[in-house]
């Protein structure tokens, strides 16, 4: 069960989505159709119980300033975001009461920039339809865009965490965790913010890591990204900006995630019982690890 502010879902912003949801469906997760944002962005899922890995991508870069969030524009967030590199955009923390974590959040050093609502029809296993109902809170990041986040309330779950939609041939139940890049200069700032909202950190190899009640959140450098994944993609290398640059994805059963990675042709490593994917590029300038749970 995720708590408050807990991993939610970090966003993927790819080029070629389409590329990229069949990459995952290859290596064992359960994608939703494509779907569409009125801000001009393009999306599939995998769901979780209680939070989601989501890929992104643009559909039409003429509606990216369409429904704007105070000064916050999420379409154009992610386009400009993907312009200059493919990644992670920005992270969904888990809410379930959007106006009172956002009051929480801003007390803790996270600016407000506003709210979205949105919904969508979607069609249940039964045959049964209802309408989604999900409220945002912007918390945007101007020195740090790729570490904004929002909060993420779905007001309709029933609809969202569908149990046949939450099976994974590879296993794949939630997160671990998220590693976070971050150079020497920006390390004490980023720990000082973000202990206002999980309390202090506890160190560890290259840096420090706050639990955030589904998951860690890890704050390393980049060496220490690298001694446990390998080299980092050139992109992410010459962008001098922290970002979150891998995911720890919590699987149940090592025969069958193995038996989806063997399938697939993506190549990967195992260290014991934890399985990581060799080339980030593949998913989006983006490590997936995955870890027993």
């Amino acid at each position: 069960m995720n708590t408050t502010f807990g991993i939610d879902h970090p966003l993927i912003a790819v080029h070629d989505i389409s590329a990229l949801r069949d990459r995952l469906i290859a290596v064992g997760f359960n994608m939703t159709p494509m779907g569409k944002h009125p801000w001009g962005t393009s999306t599939s899922l995998a769901m979780f119980q209680g939070c989601l890995l989501e890929i992104m991508g643009i559909y039409d870069d003429t509606l990216i300033d369409e429904v704007p969030a105070g000064d916050f524009r999420f379409g154009r967030h992610v386009y400009e975001n993907l312009q200059k590199r493919e990644g992670i955009a920005l992270t969904a923390l888990h809410s379930t009461n959007s106006v009172a974590d956002a009051e929480l959040a801003e007390k803790a050093g996270f600016p407000i920039s506003g709210h979205l609502e949105f919904g969508r029809e979607v069609t249940l296993p039964d045959g049964s339809t209802g309408r989604t109902k999900t409220t945002l809170a912007l918390l945007p990041d101007t020195t740090c865009p790729r570490l904004s986040f929002f909060l993420c309330q779905q007001h309709r779950p029933e609809l969202i965490y569908v149990p046949s939609w939450l099976e994974h041939p590879n296993s794949v139940h939630g997160y671990a965790g998220v590693s976070i890049l971050a150079r020497d200069k920006d390390m004490g700032t980023l720990t000082a913010k973000y202990s206002g909202l999980y309390g202090a950190p506890h160190p560890c190899v290259g840096g420090v890591v706050f639990d955030t009640g589904n998951g860690k959140m890890r704050i390393l450098t980049p060496a220490a990204i690298e001694a446990r994944n390998g080299p980092l993609p050139t992109a992410v290398l010459t962008e001098d900006e922290p970002s979150i640059v891998a995911l720890d994805l919590a699987y149940s059963d090592a025969q069958k995630l193995e038996a989806c990675l063997q399938n697939s042709d993506v190549k990967y490593v195992r260290h014991g019982r934890e399985f990581r994917l060799s080339n980030p590029r593949l998913f989006g300038n983006t490590f997936l690890n995955f870890v027993p749970n």
